[in-house]
């Protein structure tokens, strides 16, 4: 005797909705839902955008002179004007797009890697484990972050990687986030069921508490990229960031727009509004996306409805 399954009736003259895929979905929910998230995200695609396709978009080459066009007016051959050495102001801050974008990517990278593996590791064990990293997550916390970062450049010096591995550490501090996260989930019946198996921690790690704390992960993430690009800006002004000739917003915030802001102000009001942008856009989608995943603010469920 087979056992077959009821399939749903199709009732003359009603479609059958497929659902949409996950990422979809929740794109559709920050239109209706939540317009300013879904301006911010607008935005981060904006930016993804310019610094993908950089090469195409940027009409000049970011570190191609013309002393003939020095500190020109934005104008039809110069959208937002040229700087004191006569190149592209728009080609340049699309390029800067290319390098946020490039440590945003490695950054963020480096700390939901930090973050996630001392949350987890220090929810799941608890006790002595517990203990010490928490000690050394308390450490870090009570350190300023830009002075520790300033300490470290100078050690270093400044570069693309070690920007990123600097900016990188900033997420050691949102390791308690997940580490809250995990001591929710590891007492569930399954984790216990695990165990009684005979499951290794790694597994139990990896397959079972690891995919039920994404969601703060992944809220954690989008907001860290508005902060990693502040804080790019921030050490690039200073004189730490990403070294010439490569084009970074802070630092065209700092030398040349304060030496020239008089005579060509567009030098400190196109790269302002370019960084303003980003980190807004970055803010906004991920306090839009906390309040669409998280499900203590959209009562039992785990996903946005």
């Amino acid at each position: 005797m087979s056992i077959s399954i009821a399939q749903p009736l199709a009732i003359p003259g009603r479609k059958i909705r497929t659902p949409r895929p996950w990422p979809i979905q929740l794109v559709v929910q920050l239109a209706t839902r939540k317009p300013l998230g879904f301006f911010g995200f607008v935005i981060v695609v904006v930016s993804i955008l310019l610094a993908v396709f950089a090469d195409v978009i940027a009409p000049y080459g970011f570190d191609e002179p013309n002393y003939g066009a020095t500190l020109q007016a934005p104008s039809a051959a110069h959208i937002m004007g040229t700087d004191f050495l006569g190149r592209d102001l728009f080609s340049r801050l699309v390029h800067g797009a290319r390098v946020s974008v490039f440590v945003i990517v490695g950054a963020v990278g480096l700390g939901t890697v930090l973050s996630t593996a001392l949350g987890v590791v220090s929810g799941y064990f608890g006790g002595r484990v517990d203990a010490v990293v928490q000690r050394f997550v308390d450490a870090w916390m009570s350190i300023p972050p830009v002075l520790f970062f300033l300490f470290i450049m100078a050690i270093i010096g400044p570069s693309v990687q070690n920007m990123i591995f600097v900016l990188g550490l900033l997420a050691i501090r949102e390791s308690r986030v997940v580490r809250a996260s995990v001591l929710g989930v590891r007492e569930h019946t399954y984790v216990e069921a695990a165990r009684a198996v005979g499951a290794s921690p790694l597994r139990i790690l990896l397959l079972y508490l690891l995919p039920n704390v994404m969601v703060p992960i992944i809220i954690l993430t989008t907001l860290r990229a508005g902060a990693v690009v502040l804080l790019e800006a921030t050490l690039s002004f200073l004189g730490y960031g990403i070294p010439p000739p490569f084009p970074a917003w802070g630092r065209m915030l700092s030398a040349e727009s304060r030496t020239y802001m008089l005579d060509a102000p567009w030098l400190a009001i196109w790269p302002g509004v370019f960084l303003s942008l980003t980190v807004f856009g970055w803010n906004v989608l991920g306090d839009a996306l906390r309040d669409l995943l998280d499900p203590r603010l959209q009562g039992a469920g785990g996903r946005a409805r």
